[in-house]
């Protein structure tokens, strides 16, 4: 007599669509006959288990068996009000379980057509696809902005140099194909998926394709103007200030941001100034400012 499928899957009446699927993929590897054998509970475990989702996993079965209309082999419960024959089997059998069916369940769970080979279980094997692996790898600021190539140790410790393209942005996921879990019965392996972290830099920010600097300049390049040496991704370069020019003035390096692509043009650097002004006391400085200042007073916050 085939069990309640609810009991099989570990799964209670309630159990959304999702919690069935988690279940039986879990209980589908454990039993598998292509890992298990000879083992022969094993393989009546992998029957009942994939009995219980031939109901549960099909929502219109599912509503069926809690309505009472199929039992828990999936067959139809009708009672036959002449009273000959009672209880009649639906075209499901009494088993509910065939080679078939298993193969559709396994193809819609791990996207992969199945295959046979010699010595399987019912004589044939079933591929899966290998377990895709992730984890996180830090990238420094300027590797991510330039591209580089990393040395990186896999979860499975395989180790191998992996590009990391110009322009990577925070959190953005490289895939590595087929470097992931092995398959099942000769199925193609896994990926590996790396979400890449950028760690911060101690002077840029990056906006978009956009590259933001900071950069002090003294209180004579301010008021004169002049060039002044600004640091940009691709090494130093020459800026010219402005006269007059307060805390705050943002002036603009084309071309100096994000280097292009196929896809997009380059971005651009923002310069923004920051008067500083000697770290040490100046009479000279201070008793220009006293007497400039009262005979030209002005309200910088007017």
């Amino acid at each position: 007599m085939a069990k309640d499928p609810y009991d099989v899957l570990g799964i209670k009446r309630g159990a959304s669509e999702d919690d069935i699927q988690k279940a039986f993929r879990g209980l589908a590897k454990k039993y598998h006959p292509d890992l298990n054998r000879g083992d022969k509970r094993a393989e009546e475990r992998f029957k009942e288990v994939n009995t219980a989702y031939d109901i549960l996993g099909d929502a219109a079965k599912r509503g069926r068996f809690d309505r009472g209309e199929l039992d828990a082999a999936g067959n139809e419960v009708r009672m036959n009000p002449f009273g000959r024959g009672g209880f009649r089997r639906g075209p499901a059998g009494a088993e509910g379980f065939g080679a078939e069916n298993i193969g559709d369940i396994f193809d819609n769970l791990f996207g992969q057509g199945r295959g046979r080979r010699a010595g399987g279980f019912g004589g044939g094997g079933f591929q899966a696809r290998g377990e895709d692996e992730s984890f996180r790898l830090e990238v420094a600021f300027l590797d991510a902005v330039q591209g580089t190539k990393k040395r990186v140790t896999l979860p499975s410790g395989k180790s191998l140099d992996v590009t990391i393209p110009a322009g990577l942005d925070d959190g953005q996921t490289i895939r590595l194909k087929g470097q992931g879990g092995p398959g099942m019965a000769g199925g193609p392996a896994g990926d590996v998926l790396i979400e890449v972290k950028v760690a911060e830099h101690a002077a840029f920010k990056r906006k978009d394709r956009d590259i933001h600097v900071e950069v002090p300049v003294s209180l004579g390049e301010a008021v004169l103007g002049g060039k002044v040496e600004v640091p940009t991704i691709a090494g130093s370069v020459a800026l010219t200030v402005p006269k007059n020019s307060s805390s705050g003035t943002v002036l603009r390096l084309r071309g100096k941001g994000m280097p292009a692509t196929n896809a997009k043009p380059a971005g651009d650097q923002y310069v923004t100034l920051k008067i500083a002004l000697p770290r040490n006391a100046d009479d000279d400085l201070e008793n220009f400012v006293r007497g400039w200042s009262a005979r030209k007073p002005y309200d910088p916050r007017g």
